[in-house]
């Protein structure tokens, strides 16, 4: 220490400067305290609010942070359950499993999230749907093939498709992105028209279920065809309405497309006769039975025994008469009877279209 003339030295004791630090210590830090609390009273006397009001200013702001998490959390469950969905059309298309109607139409995207946290939720998900693009693409040309295929067996038997299905789609081609980075709306519309496409598909399969595609009897020859012939009584002209399969008496008559027993008994010319309602407005007659093995309104399957040949009715001998009908109006049997293994043909040919689809060759 200099007191102007002279020098002086002095000492201080470790412990005493120890003490020196500390209340040095203790000083700043009250004194950081000191500036900070002033600043925060500085902005509480600025914004000019009470403790209930900063406390009621925080209640909504959590109350806010809740609001948007359930929000997000909504988001993500929709966005789940419209994955989840497109996944179900797909499958069901490339698998030939279940039916549009048990799924129901594709749900639309909401309105895109904006906020951070929103968008990280569901971007695992948007990666999924981005996948599923390109899965939907690969369904489509396999629904699109099955569904030709369909249309052609439908047309060989002399059954216009369109009478089952209304309505068109269509529109310039344009392909998708290979990367499978379609926009939200371009992947609604794409579901929509693969989910219709199935739809479609779905109608005419379950229409060729329901068409005749097997013989009545396992040995079939004519002795009279589909139309005009000289009637066998009178040996004037007449229309004939089915074929005429002869047979010996006893001979196993089969039904030749699942369907409901609509009639089963005697009828007219007929004899004991069995109708078979296959739906989509297509029955099959079976007359001159000798025995009839079915009561009404029991549910047969394709193949399934139903009666046994014989001669009643306006009959000269043992034949099995069979005839095909659409809405009422008699067909030439005979196409359906030569595409027998019709519904084995679309099966075999879908089966090999999906196993194209699933290894790319």
């Amino acid at each position: 220490m200099h007191d102007g003339r002279d020098l002086r030295r002095f000492s201080i004791a470790g412990r005493t400067q120890a003490l020196l630090a500390g209340v040095a210590a203790i000083t700043v830090t009250f004194s950081a305290y000191g500036v900070s609390q002033a600043a925060f009273g500085a902005m509480t006397a600025t914004s000019a609010t009470t403790p209930e009001a900063r406390m009621a200013r925080m209640q909504a702001e959590i109350a806010q942070m809740e609001a948007d998490v359930a929000a997000v959390k909504q988001a993500a469950l929709k966005h789940a359950a419209r994955v989840e969905q497109r996944q179900k059309i797909i499958n069901g298309v490339l698998d030939g499993k279940g039916s549009p109607a048990d799924i129901g139409a594709p749900v639309p995207a909401d309105a895109a999230a904006t906020n951070n946290m929103a968008r990280d939720v569901l971007a695992p998900l948007r990666k999924v749907e981005a996948n599923q693009a390109q899965l939907a693409a690969k369904a489509q040309r396999v629904a699109q093939l099955r569904l030709t295929l369909t249309e052609r067996h439908l047309r060989s038997l002399g059954v216009r498709p369109a009478r089952y299905v209304q309505g068109g789609m269509g529109g310039p081609f344009e392909a998708a992105p290979a990367d499978g980075a379609v926009a939200e709306g371009n992947a609604d519309a794409q579901f929509r028209s693969l989910f219709q496409t199935w739809q479609k598909l779905d109608v005419l399969e379950q229409t060729v279920i329901a068409i005749p595609s097997m013989q009545p009897v396992d040995n079939v020859k004519l002795t009279s065809s589909f139309g005009v012939r000289a009637d066998p009584f009178h040996g004037s002209a007449a229309m004939h309405a089915g074929v005429d399969i002869p047979g010996p008496q006893g001979t196993p008559v089969y039904a030749t497309a699942d369907g409901v027993i609509g009639r089963s008994g005697r009828f007219g010319g007929y004899g004991n006769l069995i109708a078979i309602n296959h739906g989509k407005g297509i029955e099959t007659r079976y007359g001159h039975l000798s025995k009839i093995l079915v009561a009404s309104n029991t549910r047969v399957r394709r193949g399934q025994l139903i009666g046994l040949m014989g001669s009643t009715g306006r009959s000269t001998g043992s034949h099995l008469h069979y005839e095909v009908r659409i809405d009422g109006a008699a067909v030439n049997p005979m196409p359906f009877m030569q595409n027998a293994n019709v519904l084995d043909q679309i099966q075999e040919r879908a089966a090999r279209v999906q196993l194209t689809a699933a290894t790319g060759n």
